[in-house]
């Protein structure tokens, strides 16, 4: 993932696309801070890929709370300029599952946990996101979990 990172970091600066530069930055400097703030004396490596998908996704629901925030205020522009950052960071998750994958996901889960009512959606989620982090909405994935423990 780092590989394909400084890659496309190299490509933007070649091509002088100011936006996608900043952006790729952005998310180079996020993995960065997270590599220092787990570094110890043995491990230099630098954080997992699964830990650089969890700083992505979080990137991405920040960029979302902005684009609220920018539209409410008839800041289109700004709006706008997110969108466009939350399509770059988006190349670099990992691709995701359709919503038929999803629905078998959700099915499987809720086998494995053994759950009955919705009071086990806490554990079908949390295993869907062990197994499917950075692969599925998990905004929207709550919704279906809770519809099908409902109709169990």
């Amino acid at each position: 993932m780092r590989k394909k990172l400084n890659l496309e970091l190299n490509l933007a600066i070649k091509s002088q696309n100011k936006l996608r530069l900043s952006t790729l930055r952005l998310i180079n400097a996020a993995i960065k801070d997270r590599d220092i703030a787990v570094r110890t004396d043995e491990d230099s490596v630098g954080v997992s890929d699964q830990v650089i998908v969890d700083i992505l996704l979080k990137m991405i629901k920040q960029r979302n709370d902005s684009i609220t925030h920018y539209e409410e205020g008839g800041r289109l522009e700004l709006a706008e300029k997110e969108n466009f950052e939350i399509t770059v960071i988006k190349e670099f998750l990992p691709k995701q599952l359709s919503e038929e994958e999803v629905e078998i996901a959700i099915r499987q889960a809720i086998k494995l946990e053994e759950a009955v009512s919705i009071r086990d959606m806490g554990r079908v989620i949390g295993r869907l996101k062990r197994n499917y982090s950075g692969k599925m909405d998990f905004s929207k994935v709550a919704l279906l979990v809770k519809q099908a423990l409902l109709n169990n």
